[in-house]
């Protein structure tokens, strides 16, 4: 499975919206500048992630974005379902209905792998957290622990 410009892109966002979680309405300029991305990409990335309600955009000369939820609340897979989809390995093991894609799904053991693959990949990314993330940052970039001598 391989991510596409717009999971990648999405998830970078919404970190640098929960990094900068305390400053009130983010700017999609900013975030556009601190992270490298084409602000009307961004739009068009934003625009998914409100209506699915992991963002909220705020009006005004202070407005911007911000998140919906806490950073706690908001996994990696939240993320990645809203902007690229069902996360699976193949088309076979999508869930959709019941709705079988595959005349030999019945007697296919690589499907039962796939599955297993798939759920897999979703428990990893549905138990990694922007706040989770924000701390790792915070760990590397040194904000998180005061050093004495």
């Amino acid at each position: 499975m391989r991510l596409s410009t717009k999971g990648r892109y999405g998830v970078r966002a919404m970190f640098d919206l929960a990094l900068h979680s305390g400053e009130g309405a983010i700017a999609l300029k900013s975030v556009a500048q601190r992270e490298h991305i084409s602000e009307k990409y961004l739009e068009h990335l934003f625009a998914s992630l409100k209506k699915a309600g992991l963002i909220r955009s705020v009006r005004g000369a202070q407005g911007g974005y911000r998140l919906a939820r806490p950073p706690e609340e908001i996994t990696l897979g939240d993320i990645i379902r809203v902007l690229e989809g069902p996360i699976a390995p193949t088309e076979c093991v999508i869930d959709d209905d019941g709705h079988e894609s595959c005349e030999r799904s019945t007697d296919c053991v690589m499907r039962s792998i796939w599955g297993n693959v798939r759920d897999q990949i979703n428990e990893i990314l549905d138990g990694i957290t922007l706040a989770q993330i924000v701390e790792e940052q915070r760990k590397m970039s040194g904000k998180g622990y005061m050093y004495y001598i």
